[in-house]
């Protein structure tokens, strides 16, 4: 969970990066013309910042997403579960069989081996790809999250009031700031609203 998390917060920060570098890259030739003095606009520096993880806990998408995926991760560890239960039953009885020299041929206990550690073989290789297509579902839904985020913060910024959106988990990047700074309610609200669109 925690690891999902980070990676989330991890596209969420490039994504914020990302909207700076095209905020300021894509500016017209008369944007370049401003006076120094107007990096401060009404008292307030032209900067605002994001709770990552309200948003990640706020946002219905976000919620829907982490949802869906541990339902995955539910199902996908009880197949295995129920694999994994079906092979030691099938082993023990083989155990109990080989030390009671109930196998006919040594052939017999041999092929019966065989097929067991193919059995486990498959379970393990089952594990890994089940491992790897919730990994892809993850990193899917957290590309569609970074991009729902970037896009809304484009409409949000339409107007350019703000030259820097910073992201904050935990209070990892921004350890103190004036309220006025913080935007995660109204990203939020208008994230929820559209979604629900």
């Amino acid at each position: 969970m925690n690891k999902i998390q980070t990676v989330v917060n991890v596209i969420l920060a490039a994504a914020v990066v990302a909207l700076f570098v095209l905020h300021f890259t894509s500016r017209p030739a008369a944007a370049d013309s401003v006076e120094e003095n107007a990096t401060v606009q009404d008292g307030n520096l032209p900067l605002a910042y994001l709770n990552v993880d309200s948003l990640l806990i706020k946002y219905t998408f976000a919620q829907e997403a982490q949802e869906t995926l541990m339902s995955k991760q539910e199902d996908a560890r009880l197949k295995l579960n129920t694999k994994l239960r079906t092979l030691q039953k099938e082993m023990a009885d083989f155990q109990q069989k080989y030390d009671n020299h109930a196998f006919l041929s040594a052939e017999r206990a041999q092929s019966e081996y065989q097929r067991l550690q193919k059995k486990q073989q498959d379970l393990e290789e089952l594990e890994a790809k089940l491992t790897q297509d919730i990994m892809l579902e993850n990193q899917k839904l957290n590309l569609q999250l970074a991009d729902s985020l970037t896009a809304y913060l484009q409409v949000f910024n339409a107007d350019g009031r703000f030259h820097v959106i910073l992201s904050n988990n935990a209070k990892d990047n921004v350890l103190m700031a004036a309220e006025g700074y913080d935007i995660t309610n109204q990203v939020i609200d208008g994230l929820n609203a559209r979604y629900k669109k």
